[in-house]
């Protein structure tokens, strides 16, 4: 049922009812979903809300998503609701998708970060789904790792962050994804937007509503999490090389103690350690060159990987810079 690392419960499956009386009793827990682990907290209980901001570190500006069991949970929390929406989650609920819609008034400030809107998504990860049906209200949840590290795939991510400051997490195995949802606002109904890019593509939710989608842009005010702050960084500086011939260079031209280059395909020179660029494995590999003590990471982007917008703006934000 559960087990314990340095005051954190770790729960399974038979444990979720203690997950559930941990919430209740103004506790923030961890739970697993399909893109990453969550660190969740009750939607209605801005105390704790305001604890997942303090443990983590996280900018006050940055708002959260509200996961919920049903689309009952939805019309709670939001209003005006577009015919669009009920498009989307048709296909995509439970899934990497996440909706931002007009908030009710009943949505606290704390997860919306002062915004008239509230990010909302429904996990699809079957101990995430039992959660919130036996909590019985939404959980907003940002990612589980301290700001600005790279998420959480694996319970042990969760514990390295955050032992003796979160009460418990939820054990359900390595994120089948590994990225964060796809974030899109609906809150202007005429013009959708993408805010983050995901597993569900543009051009799947532009098949759906029949428009095109406006990229945006990353002003401010912050819409979604995910848009405005360095995210995802490892310790070492990590630079990205869309040329072969640049990235040989370099390494020619520049010393470096311990060098690790992330490859889709493996480069045969052999001038460095090599290790596979995966999307669902890429959090878990930044924080293994943590572990290694690595000096500097190297990334070969293939056409491949380019054309990965979710990959792709993952690695921009963990970057140091870019090579061409």
């Amino acid at each position: 049922m559960q087990g314990e690392s340095v005051g954190m419960e770790i729960l399974f499956k038979e444990g979720i009812g203690r997950a559930v009386e941990l919430l209740r009793a103004g506790e923030l827990v961890a739970f697993p979903t399909e893109t990453v682990y969550g660190l969740g907290a009750p939607l209605f209980s801005p105390e704790s809300i305001r604890k997942i901001f303090e443990v983590k570190g996280r900018p006050r500006d940055n708002p959260l998503i509200a996961h919920v069991h049903s689309i009952a949970d939805v019309e709670k929390i939001a209003t005006d609701i577009p015919s669009a929406f009920y498009e989307l989650a048709e296909l995509f609920f439970p899934g990497p998708l996440a909706v931002v819609l007009k908030a009710s008034s009943c949505v606290p400030k704390e997860a919306s970060a002062g915004l008239a809107t509230i990010a909302i998504r429904s996990p699809n990860h079957s101990l995430a789904q039992e959660l919130l049906r036996d909590l019985g209200e939404p959980l907003v949840a940002p990612s589980a790792n301290l700001s600005g590290k790279p998420s959480a795939t694996r319970v042990e991510h969760v514990v390295e962050d955050f032992q003796g400051k979160i009460a418990a997490v939820i054990d359900g195995g390595c994120s089948s994804i590994g990225l964060e949802s796809t974030v899109i606002s609906l809150s202007d109904s005429n013009h959708p937007i993408l805010l983050r890019p995901g597993s569900i593509t543009k051009e799947q939710i532009e098949e759906v509503l029949k428009r095109e989608l406006i990229v945006s842009n990353n002003t401010t005010p912050v819409a979604s999490p995910g848009m405005k702050y360095r995210h995802y960084a490892p310790k070492a500086p990590l630079k990205l090389f869309t040329s072969l011939e640049d990235l040989e260079r370099y390494i020619a031209q520049a010393e470096c103690a311990k060098r690790i280059l992330l490859t889709e395909k493996r480069i045969e020179d052999g001038f460095c350690e090599q290790f596979p660029l995966e999307s669902y494995s890429l959090y878990a590999f930044l924080r293994l060159s943590d572990r290694m003590e690595c000096d500097e990471l190297l990334v070969f982007c293939t056409e491949k990987v380019l054309a990965d917008r979710a990959l792709m703006n993952r690695l921009y934000k963990a970057a140091e810079h870019v090579e061409y």
